[in-house]
């Protein structure tokens, strides 16, 4: 992970919590990530998975696109691409870029999934009323939510909560490429 976003992340994270006033044992409790972890991630010191990340954004409260974006968004209508970051999973090699300008009403991410790939969020503890579009632009995935599993193909839109686990799967042969809509119900 690029050293800036890495830094990013983690203060991100340390802001985000320290405006709970929350310690780390808190925070942990709040999220199943434990104190030792989130330590090294505010600190900076960890590249953090998918899977951590995310369940550190529901014990927060807040979508996992948020924690990618400025602390103070600026407001401004246009985010150019060159300007916008990618973050790759170090798990899975998956790459996310947040596309929408911060401070927007919706998220909107942008995802290369590597063939064969897979990463389960567990978002069972979440209660914030955000639902997610995944809309397949390129490749094949595999959506499990919850016990449902649906196939989606280039063109298909999957609508869901986010308050079930998520197992994101590329079934095919080659790099599937999606994008995915945050949104509050």
């Amino acid at each position: 992970m690029d050293s800036d976003l890495k830094q990013h992340l983690a203060a991100r994270i340390r802001q985000a919590r320290s405006q709970r006033d929350w310690t780390l044992e808190q925070f942990a409790e709040a999220s199943g990530v434990s104190r030792a972890m989130i330590s090294k991630i505010e600190r900076g010191e960890v590249s953090p998975t998918a899977a951590i990340l995310a369940r550190l954004a529901a014990g927060l409260g807040v979508s996992l696109a948020s924690l990618f974006a400025p602390a103070e968004p600026t407001g401004a209508p246009l985010l150019r691409w060159e300007d916008q970051s990618d973050w790759e999973d170090p798990a899975s090699g998956y790459v996310r870029r947040n596309v929408s300008p911060p401070g927007s009403a919706a998220e909107v991410v942008y995802v290369t999934f590597p063939a064969g790939a897979r990463v389960l969020f567990d978002n069972s503890t979440r209660t914030d009323g955000l639902e997610q579009l995944v809309w397949v632009l390129e490749g094949e995935m595999e959506m499990t939510v919850g016990a449902a599993t649906t196939r989606l193909e280039p063109g298909d839109c999957l609508r869901m909560g986010l308050d079930a686990p998520i197992h994101f799967h590329n079934p095919g042969a080659v790099m599937a490429r999606y994008a995915v809509v945050l949104a509050r119900r």
